[in-house]
C-alpha cells in the first residue's frame, strides 16, 4: 500500500484538485506542504489531533511539512464556521501562543536540519501595503465566487464585516508566499477551508501562470475533528497542565462506540491490518479497543511513563486493581475549611468537577455524586480533615468524572 493509499484508507482524504499528481508527489517525498494553526490559545487541543498525525504521516514518508501559525490572519478574524467574530488579540499573545504551539508540536514534527519549518503569516501579512494588494492580489478575486463559499454564507445573516471579507484573500496570500519562499506545493486543511484553499491555489497560478505547481487537499472530517477537541466540560488540551494526562487518557477511552475504529484508523499510527481485525469486536471488545486508542493517543502526546500512569488510575477506578496514586489529585489548605469542614458544594468546585456552586447543587440533588462510593445525596453534607485523611477520599462527579482529595 502506497503512502496515498494508506491515507485514503483511514480516511483522512476528501477532496484534492489533482489526484495523480498529488499521490506521484506524497508517495516518492517530493510534498513540501503546509497546514495552518489558529493561535487563539496557549495549547493545541485534540481537535488538531488529525492535522498533526497527517504532518507526522507523511514527514515519515519523506515528505516536508510546514506548520504555518496564524498569527497574521490571527488579528483579523476567521469567519469559517462561526457565528460570531473572535476576539482581536495582541501581537504578544500571538507570539506566546506561537512558542507554546511549536514546544507541543515537537512531539509529532521533527524541526531539525530543516525537516519541517515553523513559519508565522504575520512576517509578511503585517508588512503588506494595502492599495499595493489591492492592485497585486485583490483584482484575482471575483466577488460573486467568494459570496458562494459556505463561510461567508453562514454569516451573512448577522452581519460580515469587511475586515473578515478580506480573510479568504489573506488565506490565499499564505499560499501564494509559502510558495515562493519555501517551495510549498501542497496544502491540506479541513472541509470548511475548501474555498479559501482553491483561492490560493488559483492565485498562484494566475501570478506565476497555469505551470506553477500547487495542490491542494481537504482532510475529510476535519470539522469533525476540531469538535473532538471540546467537552461539555471545556476543551481538551495537549497541555498537561490544562487537561491531565489521566483526564485526556479518560477522553478517549470514553468515546462513543461508533467512534472507536475510525479514530484508530485516524489517529494512531497502529498498522491498519491491526485495526481492521477489530471490525467484528463488540461488547466488551470495543471497550478493549477504547483502552488501545487511549494508550496509543497518550503515549503520544504524554510519553509511555504517563501513558502507563493513566492505564494504571483508570484500572483501579473502573475495572478493579490498579494504582489510585496516579488518578488526578487535588490538595486542599487550611484554607479550603470553615471550623475545620468543608461542605460538598465547596469540594465539588475546588476540586473542578463542578464549575460553580449551583452546578455542584445540580450534581448531588440529580444523584450523580459520591465519595469513595458510597452516594451522596444532601447539599448540606460537610466533611471534615479527620475524614479526608492521610490517604485521601474519591470525589466522583456523573460516572466518568473522578478526583482524589487530600490534605496538603
Amino acid at each position: 500500500m502506497t503512502v496515498y493509499e494508506e491515507l485514503v484508507a483511514r480516511g483522512l482524504i476528501a477532496q484534492v484538485t489533482n489526484e495523480e499528481e498529488i499521490k506521484n508527489m506524497i508517495n516518492n517525498g517530493k510534498a513540501t506542504f503546509y497546514i495552518g494553526f489558529d493561535p487563539t490559545a496557549d495549547s493545541l487541543h485534540v481537535g488538531h489531533f488529525m492535522a498533526l498525525c497527517l504532518m507526522k504521516r507523511l514527514q515519515m514518508a519523506g515528505n516536508r511539512p510546514i506548520a504555518l501559525i496564524g498569527g497574521g490572519t490571527g488579528m483579523v478574524g476567521d469567519p469559517s464556521g462561526r457565528s460570531d467574530m473572535r476576539q482581536m488579540m495582541t501581537e504578544e499573545m500571538i507570539q506566546h501562543n506561537c512558542d507554546c504551539f511549536k514546544e507541543q508540536m515537537s512531539r509529532f514534527i521533527d524541526f531539525s536540519e530543516g525537516k519541517a519549518l515553523m513559519v508565522n503569516n504575520a512576517d509578511w501579512l503585517l508588512k503588506l501595503n494595502y492599495v499595493e494588494l489591492l492592485r497585486e492580489v485583490g483584482a484575482c478575486f471575483s466577488v460573486n465566487n467568494m459570496l458562494r463559499a459556505e463561510c461567508y454564507k453562514q454569516r451573512m445573516e448577522k452581519g460580515l464585516s469587511f475586515l473578515e471579507f478580506n480573510y479568504m484573500i489573506m488565506q490565499s496570500y499564505d499560499f501564494y508566499e509559502l510558495f515562493q519562499r519555501y517551495g510549498c506545493n501542497m496544502q491540506f486543511g479541513g472541509d470548511d477551508q475548501w474555498s479559501n484553499m482553491l483561492g490560493g491555489t488559483e492565485l498562484i497560478r494566475r501570478k506565476l501562470g497555469k505551470d506553477a505547481h500547487a495542490m491542494t487537499i481537504t482532510l475529510l472530517l476535519n470539522s469533525e475533528g476540531k469538535k473532538m477537541g471540546k467537552t461539555q466540560s471545556g476543551a481538551v488540551w495537549l497541555d498537561p497542565n490544562k487537561t491531565t494526562p489521566f483526564e485526556f487518557y479518560q477522553y478517549w477511552r470514553n468515546v462513543g462506540d461508533a467512534d472507536v475504529l475510525k479514530c484508530l484508523r485516524m489517529l494512531t499510527f497502529l498498522p491498519l491490518e491491526q485495526i481492521n481485525k477489530m471490525d467484528k469486536w463488540e461488547g466488551s471488545q470495543l471497550n478493549t479497543a477504547k483502552d488501545i486508542l487511549a494508550y496509543e493517543l497518550t503515549n503520544l502526546v504524554h510519553g509511555e511513563e504517563e501513558a502507563n500512569k493513566a492505564r494504571e488510575a483508570s484500572k483501579a477506578l473502573f475495572g478493579g486493581g490498579g494504582n489510585l496514586e496516579n488518578m488526578p489529585t487535588v490538595e486542599l489548605t487550611e484554607e479550603d475549611f470553615q471550623d475545620g469542614q468543608m461542605d460538598i458544594l465547596a469540594m465539588l468546585q475546588k476540586s473542578g468537577l463542578a464549575p460553580s456552586r449551583s452546578e455542584a447543587r445540580r450534581n448531588v440533588e440529580q444523584g450523580g455524586v459520591s465519595v469513595d462510593g458510597e452516594p451522596v445525596k444532601d447539599i448540606k453534607a460537610v466533611f471534615t480533615k479527620d475524614q479526608i485523611g492521610s490517604q485521601g477520599i474519591v470525589l466522583r462527579r456523573g460516572k466518568k468524572n473522578y478526583k482524589k482529595i487530600i490534605l496538603k
